[in-house]
């Protein structure tokens, strides 16, 4: 790359990190972000045995995992609050991710030598990572757009997306035993730490393995084997949930059918530019790891398209990340000068593009009033959390909401009736979500209603009052307070 160029892209990946710092200070509330508060919230009280994150209940939980469990140490042992920890958990994640690209941009030392320096690819690769995409927006908590990263920062994914690029670099570069038995070690922090992410960096691993030229050599491969055995031995020692249990759970598939809607959309940018890239070093050498891992991603991707398998959708960074990155690599890297001009021009517009899609990512930020109007357009508000409810609630208290509320109360320290996700583990899933559809049901009679209170030991119900359940003016019911859009807090008085 020219010097304008090469500057423009190092100016770039700086911005976008300190973007992303910006987001984490403010921590902006969406998807998940409640599940995982909820757990650390649950670890700070008890490492032990904290029970199920959102409910009341003696269960396993997959959300226990190495990373959780050592936020839960870090927020018992200093007493930070549940989101300052979160944001400490987001800015480690972020160190973790760019320092692994860094490493795993240094696999292509070869390449570099004849071409742009590391830091310039490093730099380059961060932002295909986070900008080369679609046109339509997409957010998805183990996918790397900058929307979606910056939504999802906190989250357990972003830590082990980094995590996957050292394992990856580790694998390229391993030699003796320490190496392999390292890489188990991490292997096995990654698929237990979140588990989607975890198919894509063993997808990953896989292709850097057989990428590896010249063919390895017998002691290459007992070690492998080594490392390995020590990563499935962690798994199945794990504590707090069993990893293997979780082969066969269902209830994951509908929420996950989306993955396979509006594919031309989402991710045309990446298409295009980052699947000419495939294909050019594909010519060089057959057994390039990043098509590999491409080929890998789209056969896991495509078979569950077919069968229906639609939570093998989450495998889709696996054909993205390698596309991404042999984007930056030719800009930086391939051997005829006329295909890094060419390869330069096609990422800086497509950058570009992926750039003004994601532009309403400044707005989590930069006040919206500060923002251009075609910016401040493009901006989203996120959720307004259930901060109001904390005056009166009290930790472990069991609180009746719907599926949405339930989704951001126990983030801080209540239960709810029901669990606002799909939990693989508790037992009683159906029963508690048929007492919330009873409750709130319209033919429900007052004296099922109270059942379904009594057999919980609901202490506060939040509903708006279209929501329906027991009337405002039920003797059963006190109102406590008003949250945002009339949403209502009411006090249990019935007698248990």
């Amino acid at each position: 790359m020219r010097g304008t160029g090469s500057a423009l892209a190092r100016i770039g990946a700086l911005l976008v990190l300190v973007l992303l710092v910006g987001v984490v200070v403010r921590l902006p509330w969406a998807g998940d972000l409640g599940i995982h508060a909820a757990t650390v919230e649950r670890l700070r009280h008890d490492l032990l045995a904290p029970g199920d994150p959102l409910v009341a209940a003696d269960a396993p939980s997959p959300y226990y995992t190495p990373w959780t469990l050592l936020l839960g140490c870090v927020a018992k042992a200093s007493g930070l609050g549940v989101f300052v920890v979160l944001r400490v958990a987001a800015l480690v994640s972020l160190a973790v991710l760019a320092s692994g690209v860094w490493a795993f941009v240094g696999v292509f030392a070869e390449a570099l030598a004849r071409g742009a320096g590391r830091g310039l690819a490093t730099a380059l690769v961060l932002l295909c990572l986070v900008l080369l995409w679609g046109t339509t927006l997409f957010s998805w908590s183990g996918f790397l757009g900058l929307n979606s990263l910056a939504l999802t920062v906190a989250y357990p994914s972003t830590f082990a997306l980094g995590a996957s690029f050292w394992l990856w670099a580790l694998l390229r570069r391993a030699t003796g035993w320490w190496h392999f038995l390292g890489a188990g070690v991490l292997w096995a922090v990654i698929l237990l730490s979140h588990q989607f992410t975890g198919v894509v960096a063993s997808l990953g691993a896989l292709a850097m393995v057989v990428g590896v030229r010249p063919w390895p050599a017998r002691a290459y491969w007992i070690r492998l084997g080594g490392g390995l055995a020590l990563g499935l031995a962690l798994l199945a020692v794990w504590p707090y949930y069993s990893f293997f249990g979780l082969f066969g759970v269902g209830g994951l598939e509908e929420i996950h059918r989306s993955l396979y809607r509006e594919l031309a959309g989402r991710f045309w940018l990446v298409a295009v530019v980052g699947g000419a890239a495939l294909v050019l070093r594909w010519r060089r050498e057959r057994r390039d790891p990043l098509v590999l891992f491409c080929l890998l991603g789209l056969v896991v991707f495509a078979a569950g398209g077919v069968s229906g398998h639609w939570s093998w959708g989450r495998v889709l960074p696996a054909v993205l990340i390698p596309a991404q990155v042999a984007a930056a690599l030719e800009v930086c890297c391939a051997p005829r000068r006329a295909v890094r001009t060419a390869f330069g021009w096609a990422v800086a517009g497509a950058l570009a593009v992926g750039a003004w899609t994601q532009a309403g990512t400044l707005g989590y930020v930069v006040p919206r009033g500060a923002l251009p109007d075609a910016v401040a357009a493009k901006y989203r508000e996120p959720w307004a959390g259930y901060h109001w409810i904390t005056r009166w609630t009290a930790y472990g208290d069991v609180v009746l909401a719907k599926t949405f509320p339930a989704r951001q109360i126990p983030a801080y320290g209540p239960y709810t009736v029901a669990p606002g996700y799909p939990d693989v583990f508790l037992g009683d899933e159906g029963a508690r979500d048929a007492a919330v559809r009873t409750y709130f049901a319209a033919g429900s009679t007052r004296a099922e209603r109270l059942a379904v209170l009594r057999r919980y030991d609901v202490r506060w119900v939040v509903a708006y009052r279209s929501d329906g359940g027991l009337p405002a003016t039920d003797p059963a019911l006190e109102k406590v307070a008003t949250g945002p859009r009339g949403q209502v807090l009411y006090r249990v008085v019935v007698s248990r």
